[in-house]
C-alpha cells in the first residue's frame, strides 16, 4: 500500500498544476536543421530562457539504457517522468539476459526451441540496430542460440525500420541478416534459415493504442498465411519498392518470400514457435494478443494455426500480454501518481490516441488502466489515420481545448498532457510539416500559459527526447533526411503565475527526466519521496 505524501510546509501549492510533455522536442543548435528554431515561437522562446528553465538528459543512462549513444524514446522517458527513478530498460535487461545465458536457460526459451525442433520456428520484429523497439543483434544471439539448440527450420519476419535508422537503411540490414543466416546453414547441417516476410512498420504490424487494427491484419496475413506481395527475396522486394516510389522503410507494402512455384516460405502452422523479438511494448501488444488471444476479435484472422508465443518482454504486465516472456520487464513501482492518489490529489492525464498510452501505461510504469478512477481522469482524443505530415497540426487543438475544460472546471489538482506532433511529424522526416508542426504547438501552448495565468496555477514544459530539433543530416551538400530520435537534451521550464515563487531552480549535475517527479510533488506542496531523484527546485 503505498502512503500518503507528507506535506512540505514552506511551500504553497501551486494548483492547478499542468505538466506539458512535447513529445519530441530537444534541444540542439539552431539551424536550418532545426525545425524548433526554424519556427517562430516567442511564446516557448521565453519560457525556456526564464530563469525557471534548464535542459535535461533524455538519452542513454539518464533514462535506464545502456549506453551514452541511445537515443532516448517516448516508453523509457514516460517511465523516468513518471516514476522519479531510473530503472534498466529493455534493451539493457536483454543485453544481460543474452550475455549471461539466462535468456538460454529460461523454460520459455527451451518450450519454443521444442516447438521450432517439432515444426519451424518464427521470429517477428523491427528489423534494425535502432535500439529503441529492437536490436538486431539480439535476433542474431537467438537465431544462432535456436540453431545450437537443434531447431533446423527457421523463418524471419522482418519489418523495415526507416525511422529509429536512416529513411532508406532496410537493405543494409537485409544483407547483414542474410549473412548471419547462411553463416547457420553452412555450419548446421540440414539448417533452412530465411527470411519469409516483411513490411514497414508505419504498413504493417506495429500499430499501438488501437489506432489502426488494420495495421495489425496486414502484418498478421503476411506473417502467419503467407498474404501479400510475393518476391523471392527480401532483397528483391525491397529493391522493386525502392524503384517504384520514393517513400521510406516505414511505409513499404507488405511481402512474402516464395519459392519458384510461387508458394510463400515462412508460412506458420500448428505447433510452430514464435518469438517476438521487439523488447518494447506499445507496438507489440496488439500482435501480440493476435497470437495468443483466443477470444480475439479486433480482425477476422482466418486460418488461425496455434502457435506457440513468446515475447522478448512481457508487454503488458496488468493484462498479462504476452503470458509467457524470456526476459522479465523492469519492475517500476511506487510512481508519482500512485503517491499522489494516496494523498488524494485529483487529476487528468490527456492525448490523442497515438501518445495517449504514453501519459497513463507508460507514466504509470506499465501498469493499464487507473490507480485510482475516483481520483483521476484520463482523456483520449481519438487520432486520424493519415500520415502526419499531411496533417501536421495533428490533434493539438483538441487536446487543448480539452485540457482549458478541465483547467477551468476546478476539478483537478494537476493534469499532464502530451503534445504528439513534433515527434510524429518529425518522423516523416519532412522539415516544411515538422516547422508546422512547432508553429501550431507554439499556439497551443499559449493559450495554455494564458489560461494557467488566469487561474493563478503553475505550467512546467518538458519533453520526453529529441526529434523535431534535428531534421536531416549533409554531407558534401547532399541532406538525408533524419527520422529518429536524436541525443538532445530536451528543454524544463516552469511558469508560475504567482509572481513571488519563494523556490529557485538548481539542477542537480547530470540532471534528467527522473527528476521532474519529485519536483511536480514539490510544487504541489508535497516532500518527495527519499529514493526519488532529487527535485530541480530549491526552496
Amino acid at each position: 500500500m503505498t502512503p500518503p505524501l507528507e506535506p512540505l510546509d514552506s511551500m504553497i501549492r501551486r494548483s492547478p498544476l499542468l505538466l506539458v510533455i512535447a513529445d519530441g522536442f530537444g534541444c540542439a543548435d539552431a539551424g536550418p536543421s532545426n525545425a524548433i528554431s526554424e519556427a517562430h515561437t516567442p511564446r516557448l522562446d521565453a519560457l525556456m530562457h526564464s530563469p525557471l528553465s534548464t535542459e535535461l538528459l533524455a538519452h542513454g543512462p539518464a533514462v535506464g539504457l545502456p549506453t551514452d549513444g541511445d537515443m532516448g524514446n517516448s516508453e523509457v522517458g514516460h517511465n523516468a517522468l513518471g516514476a522519479g527513478r531510473v530503472f534498466a530498460q529493455g534493451a539493457k535487461l536483454v543485453n544481460k539476459a543474452i550475455a549471461d545465458d539466462s535468456m538460454f536457460e529460461a523454460s520459455e526459451w527451451h518450450s519454443v526451441v521444442a516447438s521450432g525442433r517439432a515444426g519451424t520456428l518464427h521470429f517477428l520484429g523491427l528489423h534494425s540496430d535502432g535500439n529503441v523497439h529492437s536490436h538486431t543483434d539480439h535476433l542474431y544471439a537467438m537465431l544462432r542460440a535456436a540453431a545450437r539448440d537443434g531447431v533446423t527450420d527457421c523463418a524471419v519476419h522482418i519489418l523495415h525500420d526507416g525511422r529509429d535508422v536512416a529513411i532508406r537503411s532496410a537493405l543494409t540490414y537485409v544483407e547483414a541478416t542474410e549473412a548471419v543466416l547462411a553463416e547457420i546453414n553452412a555450419v548446421h547441417p540440414g539448417a533452412n534459415y530465411r527470411i519469409a516476410s516483411g513490411g514497414g512498420r508505419m504498413t504493417i504490424t506495429m500499430d499501438r493504442y488501437g489506432a489502426d487494427w488494420d495495421m495489425v491484419r496486414r502484418g498478421y496475413d503476411a506473417h502467419t498465411n503467407g498474404v501479400g506481395r510475393a518476391f523471392r527475396s527480401a532483397r528483391s522486394a525491397v529493391e522493386t519498392m525502392y524503384s517504384e516510389s520514393d517513400v521510406g522503410d516505414q511505409y513499404l507494402e507488405s511481402f512474402v518470400v516464395v519459392d519458384e512455384v510461387g508458394s510463400p516460405i515462412g508460412r506458420m502452422h500448428d505447433g510452430d514457435g514464435v518469438v517476438l523479438f521487439n523488447f518494447r511494448g506499445d507496438r507489440s501488444i496488439e500482435i501480440s494478443r493476435a497470437y495468443e488471444d483466443p477470444e480475439f476479435s479486433n480482425f477476422d484472422r482466418g486460418r488461425n494455426p496455434a502457435v506457440n508465443f513468446v515475447g522478448l518482454l512481457q508487454y503488458d504486465g496488468d493484462a498479462l500480454v504476452p503470458k509467457h516472456y524470456l526476459v522479465a520487464p523492469p519492475a517500476i513501482d511506487r510512481t508519482m501518481s500512485e503517491f499522489l492518489c494516496a494523498s488524494g490529489m485529483r487529476s487528468f492525464a490527456i492525448s490523442e490516441t497515438q501518445k495517449f498510452g504514453h501519459v497513463t501505461y507508460f507514466w504509470n510504469g506499465n501498469r493499464s488502466g487507473y490507480i485510482d478512477e475516483t481520483l483521476e481522469t484520463y482523456v483520449e482524443i481519438p487520432s486520424d489515420n493519415v500520415e502526419f505530415n499531411k496533417t501536421p497540426a495533428m490533434k493539438l487543438r483538441e487536446i487543448t481545448d480539452k485540457t482549458i475544460e478541465l483547467l477551468r472546471s476546478g476539478d483537478y489538482d494537476w493534469g499532464r498532457l502530451n503534445f504528439p506532433n513534433p515527434d510524429m511529424v518529425g518522423h516523416t522526416g519532412d522539415l516544411t510539416a515538422t516547422i508546422e508542426a512547432i508553429r501550431v504547438l507554439e499556439e497551443c501552448v499559449g493559450q495554455l500559459l494564458d489560461v494557467i495565468a488566469e487561474l493563478g496555477g503553475t505550467l512546467v514544459f518538458t519533453a520526453d527526447h529529441g526529434n523535431a530539433d534535428i531534421m536531416y543530416t549533409e554531407k558534401n551538400g547532399v541532406r538525408t533526411p533524419l527520422t529518429s530520435h536524436t541525443l538532445s537534451p530536451v528543454p524544463f521550464a516552469i511558469f508560475d503565475a504567482s509572481g513571488d515563487v519563494g523556490y529557485t531552480l538548481a539542477p542537480p549535475e547530470g540532471a534528467g527526466l527522473s527528476n521532474v517527479a519529485a519536483t511536480l510533488i514539490n510544487l504541489l506542496g508535497f516532500q518527495a519521496p527519499a529514493d526519488y531523484d532529487p527535485s530541480l527546485i530549491t526552496i
